[in-house]
C-alpha cells in the first residue's frame, strides 16, 4: 500500500476507474447535448437528460494549464517533489486534473501536446491517470 491517499470509486465514477485499470480511458458522452463530459455524473450537463453512455477515448489532449509544486500538498507528498500539477484538455473535449510525469518544469509550455500515463497501484486496487509529453 502506498502511504498516500487514493481515490475510492463511487457506483458513478467506477466505469472510469475500470477502464484505467485495463490502461484504456472511458468518459461518458451526451448525445442530447452532443459532448463528452467529465467528471461522472448521472445527468447530462445543459439538458439534464438520463442519456449519459460511456465511450473510450485516446487520452492525448494539450497541456492546458500548469503549476509547479515546490513544497509538498500535503506531508504524504513531501517525498514527491517538485510536483508538476496539471489540466489536460483532452481532444474528445473535457479537461482533467492532472499530474505531468517524467518531465522537467523547464520542458513544460501551455500548449504542448500531451500523452496518457497509467500509474497502477495494485496494492491499493487503483490506477491514476497521469500525463507526459507526446513522442
Amino acid at each position: 500500500m502506498t502511504n498516500k491517499p487514493m481515490p475510492e470509486p463511487t457506483p458513478v465514477s467506477a466505469p472510469f476507474w475500470q477502464s484505467l485499470r485495463e490502461h484504456r480511458i472511458r468518459i461518458q458522452y451526451s448525445p442530447s447535448a452532443e459532448q463528452y463530459v467529465f467528471y461522472p455524473r448521472i445527468l447530462a450537463p445543459r439538458t439534464l437528460v438520463d442519456d449519459l453512455e460511456w465511450r473510450e477515448i485516446s487520452g492525448l489532449g494539450t497541456l492546458y494549464t500548469f503549476t509547479v509544486g515546490d513544497r509538498p500538498t500535503a506531508p504524504p507528498w513531501s517525498d514527491s517533489l517538485p510536483q508538476l500539477l496539471a489540466v489536460v484538455e483532452w481532444d474528445a473535449g473535457p479537461r482533467v486534473s492532472t499530474e505531468i510525469v517524467n518531465a522537467q518544469p523547464g520542458e513544460l509550455k501551455v500548449g504542448m501536446r500531451v500523452q496518457p500515463v497509467f500509474c497502477d497501484y495494485p496494492d491499493d486496487g487503483i490506477t491514476l491517470l497521469r500525463y507526459e509529453l507526446e513522442n
